[in-house]
């Protein structure tokens, strides 16, 4: 077993020039959001969808138009507005005059990366035109399912649900989002700079620096990384803590928690720990990996009830605690 980590940490340490340059290449653009950047990077090397979360003006879509930028894959926003349908996202049958027939024409959803912008300020109906597309990584137009090209991913922002214009993402579609990342306001210093960049002379251009068969080869490698059966029961242990709370000796929490996670929630935890060992040049899981990226795997997947809101508890405070309950192996 040490010869086969060793050998996958040696594959790892040699795509590593991939991941710090798609990271370094963000950061001629994006200032002082370095946890933003690498989880935008293990969304990519996990394929899996990503939300970002802030108040407006946190750059949160100039990050996602950067990544899309450097790595050289088929991109398409979409404007998530009120008045937003369906067929906007997915496409629609049209007639053809000259064959007699309908035929389909695509929407904007078959592209590689799909910018869902203020993904939460169009209605659930519009919403669950992504459910599928998310989930099956397909497109039903009429009575044919078209499958979406490699990679698909959907990143998309949102601004707090508590401002004007604001819907609550369905559960079923927040669940396929792989991560949610909340955004802070920058530092002083860094908010310095971003207005020397920002009001400078000429604005910092992006160049293409990654392709999609380099950005292949490094998801196949993720995918060896070696996951012990301890750090795969652990992972278990945490996930079922936030259905089972007073299982996990959290009795105090039973009553906080509306809905725990699906097991979805396990089965991310593993994939982007994954991803986290890969930046970090390892070949195998460690708890701190799951760790590190827990917060961002679950928050979005542990619904408080109204009495934790009432107490001032949210998601992040019961993620914490289960965390520090939860015996690490």
């Amino acid at each position: 077993m040490n010869d086969e980590m060793g050998r996958i940490t040696q594959l790892v340490k040699e795509q590593t020039a991939l991941a710090e340059k798609i990271i370094q290449e963000s950061r001629s653009i994006i200032v002082g959001q370095e946890h933003l950047l690498k989880r935008l990077l293990i969304a990519v090397l996990c394929n899996g969808h990503i939300l970002l979360e802030g108040v407006p003006g946190l750059a949160k879509t100039l990050s996602i138009k950067t990544l899309s930028e450097i790595i050289d894959v088929s991109f398409k926003r979409i404007q998530f507005t009120p008045d937003l349908l369906p067929a906007d996202i997915i496409g629609t049958m049209i007639y053809d005059h000259n064959k007699h027939e309908f035929i389909p024409k695509p929407g904007p959803i078959f592209s590689n990366f799909i910018l869902a912008d203020e993904i939460n300020r169009a209605p659930a109906k519009v919403q669950s035109a992504l459910l599928e597309a998310m989930q099956e990584k397909q497109v039903t137009i009429g009575n044919i399912t078209y499958p979406l090209e490699a990679p698909f991913l959907v990143l998309a922002t949102q601004n707090p649900i508590d401002q004007e214009g604001t819907y609550s993402l369905p559960e079923a579609q927040i669940d396929r989002f792989l991560m949610k990342v909340t955004l802070d306001y920058p530092s002083k210093e860094a908010e310095c700079e971003i207005i020397n960049r920002m009001t400078g002379a000429e604005l910092p251009k992006i160049t293409p620096t990654v392709s999609a068969s380099e950005i292949n080869e490094a998801k196949t490698i993720v995918k060896q990384i070696y996951v012990d059966d301890k750090i795969k029961n652990y992972v278990v242990d945490i996930v079922n803590a936030t259905r089972y709370p007073e299982k996990a000796g959290l009795k105090e929490f039973e009553s906080f928690i509306t809905f725990g996670a699906s097991p979805r929630a396990s089965i991310a935890l593993i994939q982007a720990a994954k991803a986290h060992a890969f930046i970090e040049q390892r070949g195998f899981v460690t708890p701190e990996d799951i760790k590190a990226i827990g917060y961002d795997v679950l928050r979005h997947r542990v619904i408080p009830s109204f009495e934790a809101e009432a107490e001032d508890i949210n998601s992040e405070k019961i993620i914490s605690k289960i965390f520090a309950e939860i015996d690490v192996p």
